[in-house]
Formats: structure tokens, C-alpha cells, sequence
């Protein structure tokens, strides 16, 4: 065991690469709006560290304005295939225009025009609206980079509270917590 929530994270994390079939990067990533209507989705995690946890996305989205609203968010990674499962709560603010330039340039081609195409959840009248849009971008920038779009960056989740549960038999789960008070983190048990 581990006295450092982040060491045990990324014990974890390398395990459920090593399991998960697809994607075991994914977390859900909940967030409310400035009416307090909270909303969940998937999202990806595309870096990590003692500073926290880093996902992407559209800036004209309802996670970014939601963030913008309220920011603070929950993330939580399920393992089903480790039987395990990572809560994560905390404030959330912007990556530097430096990382979200050096991540963007790390993606396919298709994906970066699609960051361009996309108007990321607002109403589409049909499909072929969004191929068309995504067609447009490939003549746009034909023969050349796609340069990151003002609207898509990142977003650094620091973690005020980590928990980890793992899976045991009749349901007498193991939960270990870790919160943050200063520089340090107290752990500590919590009841299945």
C-alpha cells in the first residue's frame, strides 16, 4: 500500500490499461450549471499527475459552460474488469494555452478538424449539416496544419478528494479516501 493517492492512481490506472478492452481512460465527468441542475457524461483523460487531471473539450460546450458557471466538478473511473472504481472531487480551472497547443497537435487529423466542424452540443438540423461542416475544414486546411480553434482547450481538475473501492466479497467493499488539507493529504476508511 501507499501513502500517496497518486502513486496508488497510477498503480491502478496501469492496471486497468493493462485490462480494460476499450478505453480505460474513460471517466465520467459531472458538473452543474449556475442553477445547480447537475449533468454527467463520458469524457476522456488525457493527462494526470500531482496537479490534477486533465481532459479536452469544446469551450462552447455544456460541460465547459457549466465549468464556467460552477467550477468544480466530480470525476469517476469504473474498472468493472478490476472491480474497482477512483472518485475524484475538486475545483476546475484552464490549461495554459501552451498544453492545450502541444496536446491538439498530438491528435489525428481527423479529430483536430473535427474540433473545428463541431459546434460541440448545440441543435443539428440533420447529419449531413456536420459532414458538410467537417468537409468544409478538410478543404480549409488542405496541404497544411489545423491549428488548435479558439474555442477547444483543456481543463485541469485538482483534487481536493480522491477515493478508491475496490470490490470484495458480500459486498464488504474496501474504501480508502485521501483529502487534501495544504500540501499534504490526510487517508483515511470509510464504511462500504
Amino acid at each position: 500500500m501507499t501513502d500517496s493517492p497518486f502513486a496508488l492512481f497510477d498503480l491502478w490506472f496501469a492496471e486497468a490499461r493493462a485490462s480494460e478492452i476499450n478505453d480505460s481512460n474513460a471517466m465520467a465527468l459531472a458538473t452543474v450549471n449556475a442553477e445547480w441542475q447537475p449533468a454527467v457524461r463520458m469524457v476522456l483523460l488525457k493527462g494526470h499527475g500531482p496537479e490534477g487531471f486533465v481532459f479536452y473539450t469544446n469551450q462552447q460546450s455544456r460541460k465547459a459552460d457549466d465549468l464556467s458557471a460552477q467550477p468544480k466538478a466530480a470525476l469517476l473511473f469504473h474498472w468493472k474488469s478490476l472491480r474497482r472504481q477512483i472518485r475524484i472531487e475538486g475545483p476546475v480551472s484552464p490549461v495554459s494555452d501552451l498544453i492545450a497547443d502541444a496536446y491538439f497537435a498530438t491528435r489525428s487529423r481527423d479529430s483536430q478538424l473535427g474540433a473545428w466542424a463541431s459546434e460541440q452540443s448545440r441543435p443539428l438540423d440533420r447529419r449531413e449539416t456536420f459532414e458538410a461542416r467537417f468537409n468544409a475544414m478538410q478543404a480549409r486546411f488542405d496541404g497544411g496544419d489545423v491549428p488548435r480553434p479558439p474555442h477547444w482547450s483543456g481543463y485541469l481538475v485538482t483534487p481536493q478528494r480522491i477515493e478508491f473501492w475496490q470490490d470484495r466479497e458480500y459486498r464488504l467493499h474496501e474504501r480508502r479516501l485521501f483529502t487534501r488539507t495544504g500540501d499534504d493529504w490526510d487517508e483515511g476508511l470509510l464504511y462500504p
